[in-house]
């Protein structure tokens, strides 16, 4: 089935190719729905394809060495992601799994060098988003290292509110489920210690949890914790 061009048009990515190079591009392209819960591919996998997020979030764990579930990456759409022919890699180094019901382009790994001489800011971009994960890795094993519990969910939790977060009359929801397990997960924790975290912060209105998507009443007050994790 052909895509229309005018689906990632929009994106950054794509909004400056001609019509003829982007339709070539679609051309090698699978669309793909993922329901929640479901996974795109397998930590270890050998890596056959490559994605395009448009819809949904996505996230990335790892199990380490010792055997530990980390959540490495939030995808969100517009995100390239699963390239491991950038990393020199010839399997997936995490599990993506639909945080929500996504939707999805892939392309065969064997096209990528073609992908990225077609389109010079792709590769632009995948070097920035390889850049990002390192500096968000460093984050994460500085403040595992130097902060205090509190603060590394908050500093966590506030990074959600920047990069998925919708604004309400109430506060800032976040646009998808994240449970508390995932946010232990994202910043080195335990269950036990993320659920009497937030239960403490919904107590002082700073936050609003249950079943729903996560909602910051307080945003202000989240920020002034993330703030506080960084120095």
């Amino acid at each position: 089935m052909k895509i229309d061009r005018t689906v990632v048009r929009s994106l950054a990515l794509f909004d400056k190719m001609a019509d003829a190079d982007l339709d070539r591009l679609l051309s090698h392209a699978t669309s793909r729905r993922i329901p929640q819960g479901e996974a795109v591919f397998e930590q270890g996998q050998e890596a056959t394809s490559f994605f395009l997020l448009l819809h949904g979030r996505l996230k990335v764990t790892q199990v380490t060495e010792d055997g530990q579930q980390i959540i490495v990456r939030i995808v969100h759409p517009g995100d390239l992601f699963g390239f491991a022919k950038a990393l020199r890699r010839s399997d997936y180094p995490g599990t993506a799994i639909a945080a929500a019901e996504s939707v999805a382009l892939s392309w065969p790994t064997e096209i990528w060098p073609d992908f990225v001489e077609q389109n010079p800011r792709l590769a632009v971009t995948t070097m920035q988003t390889i850049g990002q994960r390192l500096e968000e890795a460093h984050t994460r094993i500085r403040e595992m290292s130097t902060q205090e519990v509190e603060r590394r969910v908050a500093h966590v939790v506030w990074r959600l509110c920047q990069q998925a977060g919708k604004r309400e009359p109430n506060g800032i929801r976040i646009d998808f489920q994240i449970s508390r397990q995932d946010i232990a997960e994202m910043t080195g924790t335990t269950l036990f210690t993320v659920s009497r975290i937030l239960s403490a912060w919904e107590a002082r209105g700073l936050v609003e949890g249950g079943r729903q998507k996560l909602l910051v009443r307080d945003p202000e007050g989240l920020s002034q914790l993330a703030e506080g994790a960084k120095e």
